[in-house]
């Protein structure tokens, strides 16, 4: 079976369980299942002769020897069974459970699984595949799987920026499905670098750390590793389901890579002396973080610095709307490097890249896409970010998106603000200068969206 065959029938396979109401993600759930039951099968065969942990009573030749009403029985017996295993095994299956009620589909599902020899099949394909879908289960809004998926081509220039290095750690706090750690493997094995034994090795088992507490989306962060030639089908997870905001990290890292979730932590309701009930933001009480907030993201940046060494912020990439599942969010990117310990300053400079003002994206048709940002990162100068130079002058150019600020400059901000912007703004002195109507249209929906989301989720908060 040829690669372009097993994608066309992963794919016309997933549209007719949509019929039947079985969406993206719940499609991408039953898939994980049974991709990682039959490859665990195909590594306890010869050559490898692997025991993976799954006992035999659960393992993929007793799924696939059943039918009918025989086979759901067996199925949710083996998802409840497996998910209370250890390592890896255990994290690909907990919480599992059957999305697919017809035992005609599931078997047929079970039988297109089977005809495919997953070890054999290339990192690439297997991951392109499920990368596919993953990105899939994110256009859906309903879903709201969206908020776990950063787009590629933003992750793709944030790893340019950095540059990893081989035998470095990389880490990411709240990592979703695992891009920013796809991205880093990529750039670290992409045709021009030539990795030893023992890189190639610690690349696969040793350079990457995350935490996600979500059981589904960890889930598939994991299963995404490993289809990428990441991680070990019997190893021990890469991914903890612990919340990395609870305590201080045991160990620092060499690199973080990643997209904190945005809003307030949970809330709890509780009964005051009055009998009234009350709600309270729920916060984290770290000695080691300099503000104690339920805001998220500003945890996450305290965390994210802890993790580091002496932190020096040296670069801030200005992001505009319409880029994010999450539609109307306005975020930066912060670029930190190490520094050794000092008494001054470790921040001297920063410098601005404005793709902000007068840029307009919308993720049906206009999305993000790397040769956006290549203005960005030639600006940012990867090889050397000490020999940047400014693209910015108040009479030469203007319109210049790349700028650099002094520490003076932004301390004597009011409250030390790091929101700057200096480019004028078309729209709001140019009607001529509007986006296009239908981008509009997409960007009012998109919005609108948006917003139901968020009074979704306080209804359900109230509740």
């Amino acid at each position: 079976m040829t690669t372009d065959t097993i994608i066309s029938k992963v794919w016309s396979f997933c549209t007719t369980l949509r019929d039947d109401g079985v969406g993206y993600g719940d499609y991408l759930e039953q898939l994980t299942y049974l991709i990682f039951l039959k490859m665990a099968d195909e590594y306890g065969r010869p050559p490898y002769k692997r025991n993976v942990g799954v006992p035999k009573k659960y393992a993929w030749p007793a799924l696939k020897s059943l039918k009918g009403a025989e086979l759901e029985v067996h199925y949710v017996e083996t998802l409840r069974a497996l998910s209370t295993e250890k390592g890896m095994l255990g994290q690909i299956f907990t919480k599992s459970q059957n999305k697919i009620t017809d035992p005609a589909k599931l078997a047929r599902l079970i039988e297109m699984v089977g005809s495919v020899e997953w070890v054999m099949l290339g990192s690439d394909t297997k991951g392109d595949i499920y990368e596919g879908i993953l990105e899939k289960n994110a256009e859906d809004t309903k879903s709201g799987a969206g908020q776990y998926f950063t787009p590629r081509a933003l992750i793709a220039a944030m790893v340019e920026c950095v540059a990893p290095e081989p035998g470095k750690t990389i880490a990411d706090p709240a990592c979703g499905t695992g891009g920013f750690f796809l991205a880093a493997y990529d750039y670290l094995t992409r045709d021009g670098n030539k990795l030893d034994r023992e890189q190639k090795a610690f690349l696969k088992n040793g350079a990457f750390h995350g935490n996600e507490i979500v059981a589904g989306t960890r889930r598939l962060c994991l299963m995404n590793l490993f289809l990428h030639n990441i991680g070990e089908i019997d190893g021990a997870s890469l991914i903890s389901a612990a919340d990395a905001l609870v305590a201080q990290p045991s160990q620092t890292v060499d690199y973080v890579l990643a997209n904190p979730p945005f809003g307030k932590k949970s809330s709890m309701t509780f009964t005051n002396e009055e009998g009234e009930q009350e709600r309270d933001d729920l916060t984290y009480n770290r000695q080691d973080f300099w503000a104690t907030t339920s805001n998220k993201q500003l945890n996450f940046l305290q965390h994210i610095r802890t993790m580091l060494k002496t932190t020096e912020l040296h670069t801030i990439l200005r992001l505009p709307t319409g880029i994010f599942y999450a539609q109307g969010v306005k975020a930066n990117v912060l670029f930190f490097d190490n520094r050794p310990a000092s008494k001054s300053t470790a921040t001297k400079d920063v410098w601005y890249y404005d793709y902000r003002t007068n840029i307009h994206h919308t993720l049906k048709r206009k999305p993000l896409r790397l040769d956006d940002l290549r203005e960005f990162i030639n600006c940012y100068n990867p090889s050397n970010r000490h020999k940047r130079k400014d693209a910015w002058h108040p009479d030469k150019n203007p319109e210049g998106r790349w700028r650099k600020f002094t520490y003076e400059e932004l301390a004597a901000r009011d409250k030390t603000s790091l929101d700057l912007f200096w480019l004028k703004d078309d729209s709001l002195a140019d009607l001529d200068n509007l986006p296009e109507p239908a981008d509009l249209a997409e960007e009012i929906i998109d919005n609108i969206e948006a917003g139901l989301l968020c009074f979704r989720a306080v209804a359900k908060n109230l509740l």
